[in-house]
């Protein structure tokens, strides 16, 4: 990867719909060699898809909390049950196994409070290998990027 691949992604990172003409001129590159190199990115899995990001706030979905959760054990079916529970719920956005205090770091988008109340009773807490939930709640969003530094 070359610092023209790198330029590339950058560009596709804060405009991903944009058109390989446009991009190949905003990086200097003729159309041609632009989209055979916007191609062996996406082979060699630097790109791995393209989305929309869409806004939460016009979707009824403005609020988004953090939840640490900690397992009743560490053995490996505890943490495949709990694995495998999580990956069926939509409000959950992002999962991290965790080294530290808690076992995992949930982040959850849901409309409001009482949303994320009745999904913590009807989901998290029927999940068997949980023993125990922690839901952090921010107050402001400072910062959210889904750009990589390169």
């Amino acid at each position: 990867m070359d610092q023209l691949d790198k330029r590339i992604l950058q560009v596709l990172q804060h405009q991903g719909k944009l058109q390989n003409n446009e991009l190949a001129q905003q990086v200097g590159l003729s159309a041609s060699p632009c989209l055979r190199r916007v191609k062996q990115l996406e082979d060699e899995g630097y790109i791995e898809k393209y989305v929309a990001l869409l806004n939460p706030q016009k979707l009824n979905l403005g609020l988004t909390v953090f939840a640490r959760i900690w397992l009743k054990g560490q053995d490996a079916n505890t943490v495949n049950s709990f694995v495998e529970a999580i990956q069926d719920l939509q409000e959950v956005v992002e999962c991290q196994l965790m080294a530290g205090d808690c076992d995992f770091f949930l982040r959850i988008v849901v409309a409001d409070l009482d949303a994320y109340r009745r999904f913590q009773v009807e989901h998290l807490n029927k999940i068997i290998s949980i023993q125990s939930v922690k839901t952090e709640i921010p107050l402001q969003r400072i910062k959210q990027t889904t750009a990589l530094p390169l």
